[in-house]
């Protein structure tokens, strides 16, 4: 059965742990974006505003996210991430200021935030390394794309249901309760975390990060963040123009339960196709239902179009973590996994200025055509043969 196949996984010594503990912590990061979005608008009245602050944080995500992941192959995973949260906190507390500590708090908090999506793919391929289990890593890795959708189901959900209902200061509290929680519960977790490489290795290692099938990943996840932007915004704006600004949460919801299902699915099954060809028809989905987004008014059509994206979504997260599990050597393997991440990030700041502006000029639909350009470049990126990932299936051994 594939809950059997997901469970044990999860039954391996010391998985659960860290696994959930990353849940918790990733529940915050989906917020705390969107929290930002609620609490700007809510003092200054302006989406493009909100957007722009929103931006900042991304950009300094995106900045900061591979300088942890070097940092944690360099140290560990528990030093760095203590550290990180401490600086986490406090950023946060400057955002409750207001004024020009509102951008300097966003900037810090984004530079701060920790990347525990990378640290606990990490954590899977090192604890399944060498195992007989280690044929069950793509699965692993719908676990964590499993943890993804679970989170942006709720975090945005929930920040969003705070805000209509008033509290936008609160969702940005619990956001980072969550995430500070979440990490600190992971640092506790020694026995999984991955050693520490020698410096030699690391070196040798690092020019896998320039090899074209990597470079290409990061070009993929920065379209993927584009749209995420995208969406964020326009969402908001779409449910507050009609002005039902509760049904924000409901739309956020639809297309994360198809996107729970879809990764569910996905990973139950062992698949024959190659993974690049797999992401290209998942990019390919992902542009087509995009598309008429731009031009549906009803709030029915928009929950459907949204639901179809949710099932291309976690298909392509868990390709992208397998085809860099398999591009870069393991001592930079944290390194990797946030040079994704911070791809994404970058994408979703220029989304959520683009997006806010875009929105306070001609509407959400704008917004939502920010969104769909950016799946349509993905899929032309995606195409098999635009590199040697394309070809390149079995893990070589290092």
């Amino acid at each position: 059965m594939p809950s059997a196949n997901y469970r044990t996984l999860l039954r391996i010594p010391g998985a659960a742990a860290f696994f959930f503990s990353a849940v918790v912590g990733r529940v915050g990061l989906a917020m705390t974006g969107i929290g930002i979005v609620w609490l700007v608008h809510a003092r200054t009245g302006s989406f493009g505003d909100a957007g722009l602050v929103t931006g900042c944080f991304a950009v300094a995500d995106a900045l900061g996210g591979p300088q942890l992941g070097r940092l944690v192959d360099l140290f560990g995973q528990r030093r760095v991430l203590l550290w990180a949260l401490a600086v986490h906190a406090g950023a946060v507390g400057l955002l409750f200021v207001g004024g020009p500590s509102t951008v300097a708090g966003a900037i810090l908090a984004g530079a701060s935030l920790p990347q525990l999506s990378a640290l606990s793919a990490a954590r899977w391929a090192a604890l399944l390394r060498g195992t007989p289990a280690e044929t069950a890593l793509p699965r692993a890795f719908t676990l964590e794309a499993l943890a993804n959708g679970l989170s942006f189901l709720a975090g945005p959900a929930l920040v969003s249901a705070v805000g209509a209902a008033g509290h936008p200061r609160l969702g940005s509290l619990l956001a980072a309760a969550l995430v500070i929680g979440g990490g600190l519960a992971l640092a506790a977790q020694r026995r999984t975390a991955p050693p520490v490489a020698g410096r030699a290795e690391r070196h040798r290692a690092g020019r896998g990060l320039l090899r074209p099938a990597f470079i290409q990943l990061v070009a993929l996840n920065a379209a993927l963040g584009v749209f995420f932007g995208a969406l964020q915004v326009s969402v908001t704006a779409y449910a507050v123009g009609r002005g039902t600004p509760d049904l924000a949460p409901l739309l956020y919801a639809v297309s994360n339960c198809t996107n729970l299902a879809g990764g569910w699915a996905y990973g139950a099954r062992n698949w024959k196709t190659p993974p690049a060809r797999q992401r290209a028809l998942a990019a390919a989905g992902l542009a087509l239902a995009c598309l008429p987004l731009t031009a549906v008014a009803g709030p029915i059509p928009v929950a459907v179009c949204l639901a179809l994206t949710g099932l291309s979504v976690p298909v392509l997260l868990v390709l992208f973590s397998v085809l860099a599990e398999t591009s870069v050597d393991r001592a930079v393997l944290t390194q990797a996994f946030t040079w994704l991440g911070s791809a994404s990030a970058a994408g979703s700041a220029g989304a959520a200025a683009l997006a806010g502006r875009a929105v306070d000029t001609a509407g959400p639909h704008a917004g939502f055509a920010v969104g769909a350009a950016a799946a349509l470049a993905m899929a032309a990126l995606a195409v098999p043969g635009r590199s040697r990932s394309a070809v390149r299936i079995a893990r070589v051994r290092r």
